[in-house]
């Protein structure tokens, strides 16, 4: 997250005799808890920066159309008040000499609200889409680098401020486990902690299934066929994307590749008016009829004739072969990934999911 605000410790702040009278364990405690209120106002601080900075001057200078800006920040500021009142209840429940006695009750009943951002994360990657789009539109560049460039940024780009609700999410389960740690035994907020850990855990797993189901239906809708064989209703039907991006052909080009949970389709991305799509190259492969090989390097010499003789003589590395079962429909694939480690993420990757169709099936 950028660069950090000035960074006091809670103990810092105590005074001497308080200091005296508390176990360097219920130091370590209350200063996990400390950083977890802090977190909470350095996120609502971000909240209202987005909107004040970023979101209505660009409002008021015609710079998007509101329509755009509503895509792109969704509904952020809702989050404001939901922040707020956890702050509000760790405050009341701290005492003059700045201890909180327990939290787990507050944490028990609060974290559930988080469900909140499903809409926010699923929207993400369409949102970063068309701001990556605008970005195009020279007013919009010159706007956001101005912003970049002025302090209140802390040099961060808009997209991270966007992507902040996303990186708090994730780190509530390590600010959680991090105040257990230091929690006594017998204290009653052990199993309350537990308990809230097992919350949080359920609502990022609930979110990023979401996640996943929107990022799947937004590739599903970007894909265009030049021929009505080549659809197949296992993809319209895919819920899950288990893995995409781009490989190489034999021949060179950039093909990107999407593998759907029950079948594999391949692509060429195209951009036609600035809309990106994907048109479907050749027949998508069902996992069920999916023959996955590796392939050595050097085993396939890759670039077409047109490129002369010299790049003939390239031996190609990071190869595999993906075709169809059955070998009547004669189609079979040579992708080259980016390095060996793309290439073991594709090969593991096609392998479960064959795997787990033969399982299942």
């Amino acid at each position: 997250m950028g660069k950090r605000r000035s960074s006091a410790l809670w103990s810092e702040m105590l005074d001497i005799t308080m200091k005296e009278s508390l176990t360097t364990r219920e130091i370590r405690r209350q200063e996990a808890i400390y950083e977890m209120s802090r977190g909470e106002q350095d996120l609502i601080e971000d909240l209202k920066l987005a909107r004040k900075a970023y979101h209505d001057p660009m409002l008021k200078l015609s710079i998007m159309s509101e329509e755009e800006l509503t895509h792109i920040f969704g509904d952020l500021d809702s989050y404001i008040p939901l922040h707020e009142d956890l702050l509000t209840r760790i405050g009341e429940a701290t005492k003059p000499d700045g201890t909180v006695e327990q939290i787990g009750h507050i944490l028990v009943s609060w974290l559930p609200r988080l469900n909140a951002y499903r809409g926010y994360c699923s929207n993400q990657l369409a949102a970063k889409a068309l701001l990556d789009q605008k970005k195009q539109d020279p007013r919009v560049q010159d706007f956001l680098q101005r912003c970049l460039e002025s302090p209140f940024s802390r040099k961060l780009d808009l997209w991270s401020f966007l992507d902040i609700p996303r990186s708090r999410l994730v780190k509530y389960p390590l600010l959680l486990k991090e105040i257990l740690k230091h929690t006594p035994k017998e204290h009653p907020d052990v199993q309350l902690l537990e308990d809230a850990i097992l919350i949080i855990q359920g609502v990022l797993s609930d979110i990023n299934l979401k996640k996943g189901e929107s990022e799947c239906q937004y590739y599903i809708d970007k894909l265009e066929y030049l021929d009505e064989k080549q659809r197949d209703p296992r993809i319209e039907a895919s819920k899950v994307l288990l893995c995409h991006g781009e490989l190489r052909s034999k021949s060179g080009h950039k093909l990107y590749i999407f593998l759907f949970q029950d079948i594999l389709v391949l692509t060429r991305p195209v951009t036609r008016n600035e809309r990106h799509s994907y048109q479907v190259y050749r027949q998508p492969i069902p996992v069920q009829e999916l023959v996955l090989e590796d392939l050595q390097d050097g085993d396939v010499r890759m670039g077409g004739s047109f490129r002369g003789a010299f790049s003939n003589s390239e031996k190609a590395k990071n190869i595999f072969r993906i075709r169809f079962h059955d070998p009547s429909p004669a189609q079979s694939h040579t992708l080259q990934a980016n390095d060996v480690f793309h290439k073991q993420q594709w090969f593991n990757c096609i392998r479960a999911a064959i795997a787990h169709h033969h399982h299942h099936h």
